[in-house]
């Protein structure tokens, strides 16, 4: 009997609030002691250098011992990661800002950043022996979740709500996936995943309600290192719903910094909200204890619309450690900016990502970002799918 050796030095879960560990090899949801995320860990002596990298493929299962899956049989991949960073040379010149960079996460499989998290969702859902798995949300995901298990001939659950633009609808049916509309906001849809469960035979892959949709998402963070030439920007801004994507890239971040690939200095970070739905806002000003119960409303970034998100202490843990912050923008601010992006600089992008743009102009006002600091913006999506919402 042959022996495989394992692509990814995973060695274990552990609980986001306490530590306690959890075996990596069942499936696992979030932590029974806590009720909180599990978070992957590897054992980071035995990944190789970055030198391994060289003649890799460019998608982002290029840095597979630093992901969750054992046979490289299991990936299922749609050719998703090393999205291009793209020089805003127009509005650097017009808004003296000489080192202002966009990350294009729309030239994802399916347009958007989800792709990389489904992608490792889907593929440890695949090495488990999972066959259908469910999802409740605000477009992007719904979409990618479909296409992924689409590729894995998995079964998908699409929970949306009815307000969502019809493309996003669209796509998952045309991947084969059974929808559900749900009137409400992404909480709602969570409830009705809830319901469904309970009668289904399904895996719930929920942001943070498994453990390994954040290590898709963190591989942005090796990217933009690889990308930079293993230096990093001074400042990210990211569009923060449920916030994978921020706590992944300074997951990332760690992890290099163990594996020596990057020096001390990290990124501050900067979560940007809608005003509709900032419920990390309200927590971080002290106006409530926590998110649990804040009610937001629709906004037309859809992927902003989290009102509860189940990972806001890891969220403001990033925050707080990186000495960044979160601020909230309207839906008006959002879609100014898409238009000016789209005239300056050729690029149609999702409101989520025109958020970054006045969340920017606000924080270098405030005089919190310094003009000549080297700035990232990550656009998550692309604007295609909005169009209904934005004209």
């Amino acid at each position: 009997m042959k022996t495989v050796q394992p692509l990814t030095s995973l060695s274990q879960l552990a609980c986001s609030q306490c530590g306690k560990v959890y075996s990596a090899f069942e499936l696992q949801t979030f932590s029974p002691c806590c009720r909180q995320p599990l978070v992957a860990e590897y054992n980071l002596a035995e990944a190789p250098g970055k030198t391994v990298l060289y003649n890799r493929p460019a998608t982002m299962w290029r840095y597979k011992e630093v992901l969750p899956i054992f046979e490289e049989e299991n990936i299922v991949s749609l050719g998703e990661g090393m999205t291009p960073i793209l020089e805003l040379k127009h509005l650097q010149a017009q808004y003296e800002l000489p080192n202002l960079f966009l990350k294009d996460e729309s030239k994802n499989p399916t347009g958007s950043f989800k792709a990389r998290g489904l992608s490792a969702a889907v593929s440890k859902a695949k090495e488990f022996g999972v066959h259908t798995c469910i999802i409740p949300t605000a477009g992007n995901a719904g979409g990618a979740l479909a296409a992924y298990c689409a590729k894995a001939g998995m079964k998908a659950i699409v929970v949306m709500p009815r307000h969502t633009p019809q493309v996003f609808k669209d796509e998952c049916e045309l991947y084969g996936a059974e929808l559900i509309l749900v009137d409400g906001l992404i909480s709602d849809c969570a409830k009705k995943v809830a319901q469904l469960k309970e009668s289904i035979a399904c895996f719930d892959i929920s942001t943070m309600k498994e453990p390994y949709r954040l290590e898709g998402k963190k591989t942005m963070g090796y990217e933009i290192a690889e990308q930079f030439n293993w230096t990093l920007p001074d400042v990210i801004l990211y569009p923060t719903g449920g916030g994978t994507g921020l706590i992944g890239m300074w997951k990332a971040f760690k992890e290099m910094q163990q594996l020596d690939w990057i020096g001390d200095k990290l990124p501050r970070m900067y979560a940007i909200q809608a005003e509709n739905c900032e419920p990390v806002v309200q927590t971080w000003k002290g106006l409530q204890p926590n998110a649990k119960n804040y009610v937001g409303k629709p906004s037309l970034a859809n992927g902003l619309a989290v009102p509860n998100p189940f990972a806001e202490n890891m969220i403001l843990q990033v925050l707080r450690e990186s000495k960044g912050l979160p601020l909230a923008v309207t839906d008006a601010g959002m879609v100014a900016a898409v238009k000016e992006i789209a005239r300056e600089e050729g690029l149609i992008i999702a409101p989520e990502g025109g958020a970054l743009w006045k969340g920017l102009l606000q924080l270098v006002n405030d005089g919190v970002v310094q003009r000549a600091e080297k700035i990232l913006l990550l656009n998550t999506g692309s604007g295609y799918k909005y169009l209904e919402n934005i004209l």
